[in-house]
This record gives C-alpha cells, sequence and structure tokens, in this order.
C-alpha cells in the first residue's frame, strides 16, 4: 500500500523581532507534535532568513501583504499558492485581523484545521482574556487548545556567528541597545542617559558595545563621542551575530524592542527599560536573567539606578 501524504502544516508568524522570538517556542513544540509533517512557516522578508536557519520550518514563505483593493492579482495569486499547498492544518501564532482574513482565503474548497482567533476556526482560541496575558502564555494556551500540551521557552541553540573579525575587548564588553520603534521615542531612555552608563561600564574595565539599525547611527555616535572606548556596530550585526554577542556579553542593557527579546533569551542578563508606553506583563522579554526597570516617563530613570542595578561602582 502506498505511505499516506505526509501531514502539510502552516504556521503563521509575520512579526516583529521579539514576537518572532518568542514564537520560536510554539514552534519547536509545534514540529515535535507533527515530527514527520511538512511545515510552512508564513513570515515577512525581514524574518525570512531567521526563519530559514531555525530547524522547524521545511519551508519559508515571504508575506507581501497583498491587498484586495490595491494588489488584486497578487491577493489571488497569494490565495491560489494556500489553496494547491493544501495544508491539513494552520497554527496562526500572529493572531491579527490580518492572519485571521487568510483564513477565508481557502474558500470555497478544502479548509483546513485552524488554531487561532478566526472566525470559524476549528481550534479556536476563545479566551477573553487572551490579549491580557503575556505573549509566551497566549501562545502556550493556544497551543493548548489545539492539543498541544508542552510548549518550552524558546530554544535559539541554533543561532550563532563567527565573532573573530570583531575588535572586542579582551577585558570583556557590555551590549547597550538604545533603539527602538522610531515612531515610539516614549519608549527610548535618552541618549544621554545611555552615554553616561556607558561612562560607567568603562570605567570598569569593560567595552561597551552599541546594537541597533541604522536609524540608531546617531544614537550611537552621541556615545562614542562621550565614552570613545565604545564599540558602534549599529547596522553592522544581523540576528545571528546578536545572538553571537549575547553569549560572551557580561550583561545587556535596553529599552523595550526587539534585540532585547533575542538577548535575554539566550541567557545573556538583561536590564530592560520600560516607560508607562507598554505594560511588561503582557510583552517583556523572558529569558533566564531579566530584569525590568520601569519609570513613567524613562526620561526620569537615573543612570545611577541602572548602574546600581548592575553593581558598577
Amino acid at each position: 500500500m502506498p505511505s499516506p501524504a505526509p501531514e502539510r502544516i502552516l504556521v503563521i508568524k509575520l512579526g516583529a523581532l521579539g514576537d518572532f522570538v518568542q514564537a520560536m517556542g510554539p514552534a519547536q513544540a509545534i514540529r515535535r507534535h507533527h515530527p514527520d509533517a511538512e511545515i510552512t512557516l508564513l513570515t515577512t522578508a525581514p524574518y525570512a532568513a531567521l526563519g530559514r536557519m531555525a530547524p522547524y520550518f521545511d519551508t519559508v514563505w515571504i508575506d507581501q501583504r497583498p491587498s484586495l483593493l490595491r494588489h488584486p492579482a497578487a491577493l489571488w495569486r497569494f490565495r491560489a499558492r494556500l489553496r494547491a499547498a493544501r495544508f491539513t492544518r494552520v497554527y496562526d501564532l500572529q493572531t491579527s485581523d490580518r492572519s485571521s482574513f487568510y483564513r477565508s482565503l481557502f474558500w470555497p474548497g478544502p479548509m483546513p484545521e485552524w488554531s487561532g482567533i478566526a472566525r470559524g476556526a476549528s481550534h479556536p482560541h476563545d479566551n477573553p482574556r487572551r490579549d491580557l496575558i503575556h505573549t509566551i502564555e497566549r501562545q502556550r494556551e493556544q497551543l493548548k487548545f489545539a492539543g498541544i500540551e508542552d510548549v518550552p521557552l524558546p530554544d535559539l541553540s541554533w543561532l550563532d556567528a563567527d565573532l573573530s573579525g570583531m575588535p572586542l575587548a579582551e577585558t570583556g564588553f557590555a551590549l547597550l541597545v538604545p533603539g527602538g520603534a522610531a515612531h515610539r521615542p516614549e519608549k527610548r531612555w535618552p541618549a544621554a542617559s545611555y552615554a553616561a552608563l556607558a561612562a560607567r561600564i568603562a570605567a570598569q574595565g569593560l567595552q561597551p558595545v552599541i546594537l541597533g539599525g541604522a536609524i540608531e547611527r546617531d544614537l550611537a555616535a552621541a556615545i562614542v563621542a562621550a565614552v570613545p572606548t565604545a564599540l558602534d556596530l549599529t547596522a553592522r550585526t544581523d540576528f545571528a551575530t546578536i545572538a553571537a554577542l549575547a553569549r560572551k556579553a557580561r550583561f545587556a542593557v535596553g529599552n523595550d524592542t526587539g534585540p532585547m527579546h533575542l538577548i535575554a533569551a539566550l541567557g545573556c542578563p538583561a536590564t530592560v527599560l520600560f516607560s508607562a508606553a507598554s505594560d511588561p506583563e503582557i510583552t517583556q522579554p523572558r529569558g533566564s536573567d531579566v530584569t525590568v526597570l520601569r519609570r513613567e516617563r524613562l526620561a526620569d530613570l537615573s543612570p545611577a539606578e541602572v548602574a546600581a542595578r548592575l553593581r558598577l561602582g
């Protein structure tokens, strides 16, 4: 007799970075639950490479976010691709209006089992308080409703890079992540505060290493101007390099932003700075050594307070 066709599973996780990192525990659980399945990840372009490195997916699709009004032909091509893949189950870990809408693209025709919040889902996550619990617990509960009981914390042991070409101090270094979403300045500790903290770090014989994207170059320049021994790596690291740095850093300090989720998940002692703009009970990075410092306004958090938490002289 011919072997039965393998299960075809679709996992939807579009972004952002912190949410993507926290979805790696559920991704591992899904792979364990469906060991012989063909698992496809649907994500956005910034996270496609990360998805391809992860050992949980066989294929990675990039969501081009086609619009019925602006790009109807692209949306119908995407619909045809979804239907042709003959997925047997979909785990919607994004649980947004957009990802829920994708369920309707299978109609009319064979409808895969669906874990998420889409109307008509076969395995709905229908806890009315789901948006009030942390992402880790929310996704664990969602998968429990779909029959998956054991959901570990994210394991990023597969993510690494070679740091031999970087001018890292032999005396040790600490990571600073002063950036964040450009449209959320209230979530950023002032650059002057980071510079003052960098000076305290340097005084302990450690090298401050600044991470971020191109939009953080001005922040990094201000820190380096105050502390010339600081190393500016803004726009010079990919996710694998950040992971490798996190494994070797003494500690990390940063705002409530995606790279801090990656750093914390790797076990680096992480101090994360929160303002009233976000709730750490729902969004804070998770890891083996994470501290949250919160003020209504981050400008009211002094460098001395952060240094005291880090036990810097």
